[in-house]
């Protein structure tokens, strides 16, 4: 008799199912987690709650394509890199979307393979996402960008880390270069003393910095340094120690970004900056925690972590006219 047939039955009715008990697993274990198409791209990672969708992109950088409180994006995307990847001997571009990056910005090498390359994408958890990196030898690092999102609030949690893939010690720190919605209201609350006669720098053109910068959008007030609208230059930089900011958008949300800061650590930007931000006309506003130095010997790993929130909050009919106190009472409330 033969009985082959009846075997191959068996075989099969088990991989089913331990298929469909991997399939539960798998379900239950990463609540909140999917992949999907996204800007062009396909399979993308989305971790989403009731109320706030994050959708992460690999295809080109390590990137977040979408932050959005109720379907409403906080991301800046360009339609015109829709689907973008990036080609050996091709065109570099700028990319759009939440990124992240290696300074110091002045002295770090090119690294194609970190900001346009492919990255490997991975879910990990309920709401929880891992993106790696290729080797880049230019800088001699590997990046892991671990994002999690908070089951009930917009709490999206950002670390990166570097790792040290070369033959010998890198001084390297944590950048962040996330674009937002343009136009905007930038809220930095200031630390005292400050090194900077006004708060912040202004980067002019060429190798200048401006220490003692005088912008009429810019200002000091009730301790708080206020970006009320388009700056004379766009690139500024900050010393404050405070760990937060916020920035208010034209569609009604509150982008507010924490991060530790390290008052007896060396920051290795030109200006010992914690935080930059770069405000481009009324298209789009980068905002970018920095870290401190980290020298790493070969085979060593540091990290930075960032926490993003989005709050609901109308945005102000008179931009000078803005709450400070209120929007520091919003944060703290958001933060606790």
């Amino acid at each position: 008799m033969n009985t082959r047939p009846f075997a191959h039955m068996r075989v099969t009715i088990l991989c089913a199912g331990l298929a469909a008990v991997g399939a539960s697993l798998f379900a239950a274990s990463h609540t909140g987690a999917k992949r999907v198409d996204f800007f062009g791209y396909s399979d993308c990672i989305r971790l989403e709650n009731d109320h706030v969708r994050v959708t992460l992109g690999h295809h080109a950088g390590g990137r977040v394509l979408e932050y959005a409180w109720n379907g409403t994006n906080a991301i800046w995307l360009d339609p015109d890199q829709a689907g973008w990847i990036h080609k050996a001997g091709g065109k570099r571009v700028g990319l759009c979307g939440g990124r992240f990056d290696i300074g110091p910005e002045k002295i770090i090498p090119r690294r194609d393979k970190l900001w346009l390359g492919a990255w490997e994408a991975e879910i990990i958890g309920p709401r929880a996402a891992r993106l790696t990196s290729q080797r880049d030898e230019g800088p001699g690092v590997q990046l892991i960008r671990t994002f999690r999102l908070d089951a009930k609030t917009s709490q999206l949690t950002c670390e990166q880390l570097i790792r040290n893939i070369s033959n010998e010690p890198k001084e390297w720190c944590h950048w962040s270069r996330t674009f937002a919605q343009g136009h905007g209201i930038c809220v930095i609350p200031v630390s005292e003393p400050s090194r900077f006669p006004n708060k912040y720098v202004m980067y002019e053109s060429g190798r200048l910095i401006d220490i003692k910068p005088e912008d009429p959008n810019i200002r000091f007030r009730d301790g708080f340094l206020e970006i009320i609208d388009t700056p004379r230059l766009p690139k500024l930089g900050m010393d404050s120690y405070t760990g937060w900011f916020a920035y208010l958008m034209k569609n009604d949300l509150m982008f507010v970004k924490t991060f530790p800061t390290y008052p007896n650590r060396v920051y290795n930007e030109a200006a010992g900056l914690t935080i930059s931000i770069w405000y481009y006309k009324d298209e789009k506003c980068e905002l970018e925690p920095i870290g401190p130095r980290e020298r790493l010997e070969p085979g060593e790993e540091a990290s930075f972590t960032e926490e993003w929130h989005l709050l609901p909050h109308a945005f102000p009919d008179n931009r000078r006219a803005t709450d400070l106190p209120g929007i520091q009472q919003r944060v703290k409330k958001a933060l606790r």
